[in-house]
């Protein structure tokens, strides 16, 4: 059978993943192979998602202590708040970690291309692919989530009116440096601005939070029981019985909640307090540390839990147990990721971006290998299974706040908060990198390969996004609130929702082609 590759009269593709016996496989069933690694890293992003939200759980939680002084009884009063202000939290720990996979591949992307005047494709690729995602597959899910009849509207406005504008904006300077200012090319001072808007994002958001006077827009406050305390539905951790007297682990979006206290999930010592208790009591807290994490390891390897035992349907139950081992070599990896109550979460969340970064990598080569066997353009990958496989966490993280939530704010600030941050971080970062080593090393600005089809590109999604965001309004003046409502409704939006990603992908798959 003739290869794709020979059929378009290219060269045969040299570069190999593992080892130089590659090369001999023919060029369709190394594609295959090398679509099937990539599809299972997208897998170990999965498995690494859960550990990754447990963890930025246990960091936004944290508390502090405050003593108060009663002015009527001089007596002290002492109550303890939350460190992390909850919108500075989802700009930041969520929107970042979601999009970490991203940031990740775009940032591996720019280092392997540093020394070349030209920027590589894939990470630009990439993060504008996974912003369409965000915006329509995931608006989509988020819509059709809610219970048949449940509304589930924003309740802060003004602050997503300000993560509305500042995700617009940031697309909108994509274009006014690729088309505008310097046409095909990136300088330092670009890049750094666009890296400097980041702050500028974070400054304006926690103003209209506080209300800051000339600054916020006057619109309605957030309430604080925009959780609710129990999750009925909310699955118990994975933490056996230790000790209850300290901290509760609770799911990631009761991080808003001013009363989170749920009796499903089992209270762990902080590593933190240790300096306030017994020696013996340290050392306890310790041994219950070390039973958490070992029991991370037997979790990691069993196949059927107590639930999946009691299937009765052998097949059923044969596809559980087949998924299970499919996953069993990332979650035994990932098991060795400390456990998240240690320094309050901080340790385990650096360990899953580096997790991460590891996968990130393993699919930048992957990428790379597919396309030169394939002779499909980087972009057009980049744009459709790079952004859908990295945007899982994404996925995952407004699934869940849309299930749990009273409110949409969580769900929908994610999605934006996450445009935000692919462009100001994700882009502007890897720029950086690259502008200022060829500033340095030739006095020369980075050049923007096929700079035209990511503008085309852009255009695309300025326009369907659009259409979207019209439709979240219509929903909100219709139904009065943007996610779930009647059935049919909602599943009418989902379909339009993805018949806008669809036309965003194929139209600018076809210009960075050269179809059109």
């Amino acid at each position: 059978m003739v290869g794709f590759s020979s059929m378009l009269g290219r060269e045969k593709c040299e570069s190999y993943f593992i080892f130089s016996g590659e090369t001999a496989l023919g060029e369709n069933f190394r594609a295959f192979l090398y679509t099937l690694a990539l599809a299972y890293c997208f897998i170990g992003l999965s498995a690494i998602t859960g550990r990754f939200f447990l963890s930025m759980e246990n960091v936004v939680k944290h508390t502090r202590e405050v003593v108060e002084v009663d002015p009527i009884t001089q007596a002290e009063i002492i109550r303890h708040e939350k460190v992390w202000n909850y919108t500075i939290a989802d700009i930041s720990l969520l929107a970042f970690g979601t999009s970490f996979p991203q940031i990740s591949l775009a940032t591996i992307d720019a280092i392997q291309n540093m020394g070349n005047l030209y920027a590589g494709g894939l990470g630009p690729g990439t993060l504008i692919g996974s912003a369409a995602f965000d915006l329509f597959p995931i608006h989509a899910v988020c819509v059709v989530v809610p219970k048949a009849g449940e509304l589930k509207k924003i309740a802060d406005l003004g602050v997503w009116l300000v993560e509305l504008f500042w995700s617009f904006w940031a697309y909108f300077w994509l274009y006014i440096i690729l088309e505008v200012w310097t046409p095909n090319v990136v300088t330092l001072w670009e890049a750094l601005l666009t890296v400097l808007q980041y702050g500028l994002l974070l400054t304006h958001a926690y103003a209209q939070d506080k209300r800051w006077p000339y600054i916020s827009l006057p619109i309605d406050e957030r309430p604080e029981d925009w959780v609710p305390e129990v999750h009925e539905k909310v699955k118990c951790s994975e933490i056996s019985n230790v000790n209850k007297e300290i901290v509760d682990t609770v799911d990631i979006f009761s991080i808003h909640s001013e009363n989170p206290t749920d009796p499903k999930y089992e209270r762990v010592p902080q590593i933190d307090d240790v300096a306030e208790i017994s020696d013996k009591a340290e050392e306890k807290m310790l041994e219950h540390l070390l039973t958490i994490w070992g029991k991370q390891f037997v979790d990691a390897l069993r196949l059927e839990s107590p639930e999946s035992k009691k299937v009765n349907n052998v097949y059923l139950r044969m596809a559980q147990v087949f998924w299970q081992l499919l996953f069993l070599p990332w979650r035994f990896l990932f098991a060795f990721v400390p456990p998240c109550h240690i320094a309050h979460g901080w340790i385990s969340f650096v360990c899953s971006l580096l997790f991460i970064s590891g996968i990130a990598y393993i699919v930048t080569k992957l990428t790379d290998l597919i396309s030169c066997v394939t002779g499909i353009n980087a972009y057009v990958i980049a744009f459709t299974a790079l952004a859908s496989g990295t945007s899982w966490p994404d996925l995952v993280a407004s699934k869940i706040a849309a299930e749990r939530q009273k409110t949409a704010d969580s769900a929908i600030a994610n999605i934006t908060c996450s445009n935000s941050v692919n462009i100001y971080v994700g882009i502007g970062v890897p720029w950086l990198i690259d502008t200022l080593y060829n500033f340095i090393a030739y006095r020369e600005p980075l050049r923007i390969q096929n700079a035209g089809g990511l503008s085309f590109s852009l255009v695309v999604f300025f326009s369907t996004s659009v259409g979207c965001i019209l439709v979240l309004v219509l929903r909100r003046l219709i139904f009065g609130a943007e996610l779930g409502g009647p059935r049919l409704w909602a599943w009418i939006t989902f379909a339009f929702f993805m018949l806008l990603w669809i036309i965003f992908v194929v139209l600018s798959s076809l210009k960075v082609s050269g179809f059109i």
